[in-house]
C-alpha cells in the first residue's frame, strides 16, 4: 500500500511539473494580449485548452459561447494587465481557473458566509506565548520539514474550514509522530454538524473539538473527498454528531475504528496579536481565517501579497511558515485549498502586519494540541465520548 501511494505521489508530481510551464504562460497578460478582441480571443483559446478542454473553441469574438463568459474573461484580463502595470508592486496577478468568473460569482462559490467568521467566546486557558528569552528563527517553513501534505482542492464547496483544520492536524501529527498522513476533509463535511455546515461554511475551532470528541479522524484514503454535502455521515467510519446531542453509531459489520490520527485539544491564538501568531507558527502549522473576497486575491499569481482587502473573515486557510524578503518585507506562507494551479503552486505569501493583520489574518487563529505521539489503533474499540477538553 505504501509503495502504491508513493507511486501515485510521483505520478502526481510529474504531472504537476509538466503543467507548470503551461500554467505560467497562461497566467501572464501581455500588452499584445489586450490589444484587440482578436488577441484576447487567442488568449481565451489558450486558457480554455488548459482549464475548460471540453468546451468548444470559438472561431471569432462574436461566436464565443456563452458570450457572457468571454466578456467576463476579457474584463478580467484587462484588469489584471492594468494592475500589473502599476509600479512598486510586490506581487503580480495572473489568469487562473477563476478567469471567467466575476468577482461576485467567485465570492459566492469560493468564499463562505458565517459561521466561519462568527465571534468565538472567550476561553480562559492561557496562551503559551514563549518566554521571550529565546529568539524565534528568522524564517520557518513546515513544508521543508515534511509536515505539510500536497495542496488540495475544495472545489465548488464552501469547505475551506475543513481543509484549514485538516492541514493543522496533519502538521502536528507529523511533528509528534514523524509520519505525514493525508487526512479526511470529507469526514468533517459529512459528520461535523453541531455548528459547522458542510459546504455552507464552518469554524475551525469547532472542527478541532469534533475530532477530539470522537477520538480522531480518518485518512483521506479511507474517507475520500467528494466536494459534496448530502447530509449523510458515512456510518461505516464510526461516528456522527447531530444538533447538540451526541449520538454514537458503531457499524457492527466493520468492528473497527477507522480513525488514524487523534489530537488532545486545541488552542486559540490571542486575536490581533501578530507576535503570538508568529510564535505559534514557529512550532507548528496554524489554522487561520482571512478575507479572501477581493478581486486581487482571486487572481493572485506570485510575490508577497499586500493588496487591499478587508477583515470580513470568509475563508479558512493554514499558515505553514514565515519569512522575510531581501528588501525587508516580512510575510506568512499560507496554504490555500484552491488547487495547485492557483497562486504559487497553491500557496500565497502574505505580508506580515501587526494588529488585525493583512486580510484579518491575526484575528481568528488556532491550532491543535497533540501531547502524545500515540494514535488510534485500527483494531481499537470506539472511544468514549468526552466534552471537557476544548472549552
Amino acid at each position: 500500500m505504501a509503495a502504491a501511494c508513493a507511486c501515485c505521489g510521483v505520478l502526481q508530481l510529474c504531472l504537476l511539473l509538466l503543467l507548470l510551464p503551461l500554467v505560467s504562460s497562461i497566467s501572464e497578460v501581455t500588452d499584445q494580449d489586450v490589444r484587440s478582441d482578436w488577441e484576447l480571443l487567442a488568449l481565451y483559446r489558450r486558457w480554455l485548452s488548459l482549464y475548460r478542454p471540453s468546451e468548444v473553441v470559438p472561431a471569432s469574438p462574436e461566436t464565443a459561447q456563452p458570450p457572457r463568459r468571454f466578456h467576463v474573461f476579457k474584463e478580467n484580463a484587462r484588469y489584471i494587465h492594468r494592475a500589473n502595470r502599476r509600479r512598486n508592486l510586490s506581487y503580480e496577478l495572473g489568469l487562473n481557473k477563476f478567469a471567467d468568473l466575476t468577482n461576485e460569482e467567485f465570492r459566492a462559490t469560493y468564499t463562505t458566509r458565517p459561521p466561519v467568521a462568527k465571534r468565538r467566546p472567550e476561553r480562559r486557558r492561557d496562551f503559551a506565548r514563549g518566554d521571550g528569552a529565546t529568539p524565534l528563527p528568522a524564517s520557518a517553513d513546515w513544508r521543508e520539514k515534511g509536515a505539510v501534505t500536497g495542496v488540495k482542492d475544495q472545489g465548488a464547496c464552501g469547505s475551506c474550514w475543513a481543509f484549514s483544520t485538516v492541514a493543522a492536524v496533519e502538521g502536528i501529527n507529523q511533528i509528534r509522530t514523524g509520519e505525514l498522513v493525508s487526512l479526511s476533509e470529507q469526514e468533517l463535511v459529512d459528520c461535523d454538524k453541531v455548528v459547522n455546515e458542510g459546504c455552507n461554511g464552518g469554524f475551525m475551532d469547532d472542527a478541532f473539538k469534533f475530532i477530539v470528541a470522537k477520538g480522531g479522524i480518518s485518512s483521506e484514503e479511507e474517507y475520500p473527498y467528494t466536494a459534496t454535502d448530502d447530509g449523510r455521515c458515512n456510518i461505516t467510519k464510526g461516528y456522527m454528531l447531530r444538533g447538540h446531542n451526541i449520538l454514537l453509531i458503531y457499524h457492527v459489520a466493520t468492528l473497527q475504528n477507522s480513525h488514524v490520527v487523534s489530537i488532545d485539544g486545541y488552542e486559540d491564538v490571542p486575536a490581533g496579536d501578530g507576535v503570538a501568531l508568529l510564535n505559534a507558527v514557529s512550532r507548528q502549522p496554524v489554522s487561520v481565517a482571512i478575507d479572501a473576497s477581493s478581486i486581487e486575491f482571486q487572481f493572485y499569481w506570485r510575490g508577497v501579497f499586500n493588496g487591499v482587502c478587508g477583515t470580513s473573515l470568509n475563508h479558512g486557510v493554514a499558515v505553514v511558515g514565515y519569512g522575510e524578503m531581501y528588501y525587508g518585507t516580512k510575510y506568512w506562507v499560507v496554504k490555500n485549498s484552491w488547487g495547485s494551479d492557483w497562486g504559487e503552486e497553491g500557496y500565497i505569501r502574505m505580508e506580515r502586519r501587526e494588529g488585525d493583520g493583512l486580510c484579518g489574518i491575526n484575528l481568528l487563529a488556532s491550532y491543535p494540541i497533540k501531547v502524545s505521539p500515540a494514535n488510534p489503533s485500527s483494531s481499537s474499540p470506539p472511544p468514549s465520548w468526552s466534552r471537557s477538553s476544548s472549552r
